[in-house]
């Protein structure tokens, strides 16, 4: 297990390090960089900007240096000091940015997790062992619908209903009397009850896929000879179904806990437009739009080891859970 462990951190070392490789390059391939948005942003509002002025700021800004040393400061100072850069838009350090965005997409990423798993698994368990019920029929008509619907329509649909039926603020993640207000319990508890919207309309769709996956295993195992052997053997149905095809089912669940994290942070930018939330989303649209690379590549790098912790999370998951996963090893 040690071994396995060691191997399963020396990859995540690696990608990360690919990762942040590739993406840096990728935010600079679109032609122009923040400079060219930046000068005929000036431009067309009135503003000319001379050859020396855009000469300095493109020697203050790092941009007159190749590529590979561009990345080689930027990921040094990431590694020495924790420095990822000063964002180009908002002219402050990039730390000061998204930590504080960030703590509240992961409480949100977090919470629309739990909410997928916790709707998901039981819905898809019982529509397998009630194959084709009423029951069933319905939870797969929702998850149909659950698929088919955009989240930020569903996060206007839902912001209508909280503000209609239960007079609600649904617009960001706090009330404007607690908007900038410091922590206490009254600041938790309010931006608890304004957190089900988002959590709803990110997990829904989620939730809806996790049904279909964990049905179509969990019928497969049913159908299978050991599960037909101990069911003739007298052992008992709920034991039977809960110690081992459950178990083996929940194999592909468990194995997509890593991206299904990231995907749950990368899709909500429109959903955070949308709803006015405090979180990633609009920050790193905004990085992508005026090809702030410093920004833009913390958020790459951060969203790459959301990916690779949560795959290792699943990786020793699946070790715990199948048994043949660790005599492999």
């Amino acid at each position: 297990m040690i071994t396995y462990l060691v191997r399963r951190t020396l990859y995540m070392v690696i990608t990360v390090a690919a990762v942040s490789v590739i993406s840096f390059i990728l935010i600079q391939l679109p032609p122009g960089d923040f400079l060219s948005t930046y000068v005929a942003n000036l431009t067309e509002a009135g503003t000319e900007v001379s050859a020396s002025e855009l000469a300095s700021l493109t020697a203050r800004f790092g941009l007159d240096r190749p590529m590979h040393e561009q990345y080689f400061r930027w990921i040094w100072g990431i590694l020495s000091r924790g420095d990822f850069g000063m964002s180009f838009g908002w002219n402050r350090p990039v730390s000061e940015l998204i930590w504080n965005r960030l703590a509240f997409t992961t409480v949100l990423a977090m919470s629309a997790m739990v909410f997928t798993f916790a709707v998901g698994i039981p819905i898809g368990i019982y529509s397998a062992l009630r194959q084709y019920s009423p029951g069933d029929y319905f939870f797969t008509l929702v998850g149909y619908i659950g698929l088919a619907t955009p989240n930020f329509l569903f996060a206007l649909v839902l912001m209508w209903i909280g503000f209609r039926y239960f007079g609600q603020n649904v617009g960001g993640l706090f009330s404007p009397e607690f908007q900038n207000a410091p922590w206490s319990l009254a600041r938790v508890w309010d931006m608890l009850t304004h957190l089900w919207i988002p959590v709803v309309v990110l997990g829904t769709a989620e939730s809806a896929g996790l049904i279909r996956v964990t049905r179509a295993m969990l019928l497969d195992e049913l159908k299978k000879q050991y599960v037909v052997t101990a069911r003739a053997k007298g052992v008992a149905e709920g034991t039977l179904t809960f110690k081992y095809p459950v178990r083996i089912a929940l194999n592909p669940v468990v194995s997509t806990i890593g991206w299904r994290l990231s995907t749950i942070i990368s899709g909500a930018p429109i959903v955070a437009v949308v709803l006015s939330l405090p979180s990633t989303g609009p920050l790193m649209l905004r990085a992508l739009l005026t090809q702030d690379m410093y920004l833009a590549g913390a958020f790459f790098l951060l969203l790459a080891i959301l990916t690779v912790i949560g795959t290792f999370i699943s990786d020793i998951l699946l070790a715990v859970l199948d048994p043949r996963i660790r005599m492999e090893q």
